[in-house]
């Protein structure tokens, strides 16, 4: 429960950061370069996801021991 209201909480600062910067987060997530990026890191995303999946289901079928 804690690290995740620390995550809220350092989430919430950069994005306080970000504006005090004046970096505008709309103009990042619309744009070409930033919608390809957040599509690349969803793919990589998924494909980490899917390859920890497929690890932790093979666990069971491995028995160690007698």
């Amino acid at each position: 429960m804690f690290s995740t209201l620390r995550t809220i909480f350092w989430a919430l600062v950069l994005i306080l950061a970000l504006s005090f910067f004046g970096i505008s987060i709309q103009a990042i997530v619309n744009s070409p370069a930033g919608q390809a990026n957040f599509v690349y890191i969803h793919s990589v995303l998924s494909a980490l996801w899917q390859w920890f999946y497929n690890l932790v289901a093979l666990i069971p079928r491995f028995k160690i021991g007698i």
